[in-house]
């Protein structure tokens, strides 16, 4: 029988272990932590099929100045923590012109194109559906030329991709969700969208699922992977465990691992935050606040605001400014009653230069895999690329050409 560890136990690293057991394969999936205590699970939980092209950096000399000004509340930055982030910016700025641009879309969307039915399966056989609503998610715009161009763009991707939304407006708004806004131009309402009352809880749900279905999840250092004769070894809490093949599915921490063996993969790493609040008043849908780059979500523990993107240092202390005036608009909108957690959560999103995930075999090593680089989609893309990945290592040809996405593309 075939075999392989997962290094990485999040919505990647899970979906690519059910994979490829589906596959006939044996595996062990290996975290430091219980699966889905990662970046998984502290998304605002949307499962993205509306969003077929992925997030690129602003070209416009004005938005790069509010950026660089501090004028923006949806990506800030530590002047000190710049150093480490100028080559992946800038190769992420050059893929963000047009013409690359759209290519890059190209393929992204084929791979957003799949992931509500990826997800239905394992949710639908991870006994999972009680935490997943398939009523879409609202955009508010406060700006009547920022709505306008939003829903221009909304009307050329559904016609392009037949993906369904409607406007609605201020008032419209207002009384679908009991919410302060009356005076606001309007929202976009995507209707295709899944969303997740507990994102943690469905990676966890997916990982019971590959423990019913015999796999092993084992505590254990990723750091200390080796290659030897027969394959890959690593040090778990239970001993050292051996597979022919390994996956390295750990997002943001990635490249610091294959570092050692030689790939220089770079990612731009942008750290998010949420906090939760309850006794107060709630919502029907995740709410996207297009104007000041926050997400509020109804989630189990209560709502939750997701923050922007922060440029830092991996190891960087808990800033709470991006938090504290999303909270602050959040309360002019609806009542968010107390903050539940002493400090905020905070997570790394991995968004690779080029905006595409990275998923493939190493160029240089016999039976080592590649999945990761997922940017703000891993949550919604891992059971896609896991898939892939699975059918990938299995010597079958995917029904898509994968040549995009592969880890070759970094040298």
């Amino acid at each position: 029988m075939r075999t392989a560890i997962v290094l990485g136990g999040g919505m990647v690293g899970v979906s690519s272990a059910i994979h490829l057991q589906q596959l006939g394969w044996a595996v062990i999936l290996i975290d430091r932590r219980e699966p889905g205590r990662e970046t998984s699970y502290g998304n605002s939980g949307v499962i993205q099929s509306e969003a077929v092209r992925p997030y690129a950096m602003p070209l416009s000399p004005k938005m790069l100045a509010d950026i660089a000004l501090g004028k923006t509340n949806d990506v800030h930055y530590r002047l000190l923590s710049l150093p480490a982030h100028v080559r992946p910016l800038l190769k992420y700025w050059w893929h963000s012109a047009p013409s690359r641009y759209r290519s890059i879309s190209v393929a992204y969307s084929r791979l957003v194109a799949s992931a509500t039915a990826d997800h239905g399966t394992l949710i639908r056989d991870a006994q999972a559906d009680h935490l997943v609503r398939r009523g879409g998610y609202r955009v508010l715009h406060r700006d009547p030329m920022a709505l306008d161009k939003a829903v221009d763009a909304a009307k050329n991707v559904s016609l392009e991709f037949g993906v369904k939304f409607r406007v609605l407006s201020g008032i419209e708004l207002a009384q679908a969700e009991s919410i302060d806004c009356g005076h606001c131009p309007g929202a976009i309402h995507w209707l295709d969208p899944w969303t997740v009352s507990d994102p943690g809880g469905l990676v966890s749900a997916y990982a019971e699922l590959f423990q019913r279905l015999g796999g092993k999840i084992l505590r254990g250092d990723a750091n200390t992977l080796h290659e030897g004769s027969a394959g890959w070894s690593v040090d778990t809490m239970e001993g050292r465990v051996d597979a022919a093949s390994v996956v390295v599915a750990l997002g943001p921490w990635s490249p610091d691992l294959l570092r050692k063996l030689g790939y220089k993969i770079e990612l731009v790493r942008k750290r998010g935050y949420h906090m939760h609040y309850q006794g107060a008043g709630t919502l029907d849908l995740p709410l996207v606040d297009a104007t000041f780059g926050y997400v509020i979500a109804p989630m189990l523990k209560g709502l939750r605001i997701t923050t922007g993107a922060e440029l830092t240092g991996a190891d960087a202390p808990i800033r709470t400014d991006q938090l504290d005036t999303s909270e602050a608009i959040a309360r002019k909108l609806l009542d968010l009653g107390a903050r539940i957690e002493p400090e905020p959560w905070f997570g790394t999103r991995p968004c690779s230069p080029d905006m595409l995930p990275i998923f493939g075999s190493a160029p240089r090593h016999r039976g080592l895999w590649m999945n990761f680089g997922h940017g703000h989609q891993g949550f919604t893309l891992g059971p896609t690329t896991g898939r892939l990945l699975a059918i990938l290592m299995s010597g079958e040809a995917p029904r898509m050409d994968v040549a995009p996405y592969g880890p070759a593309r970094f040298g």
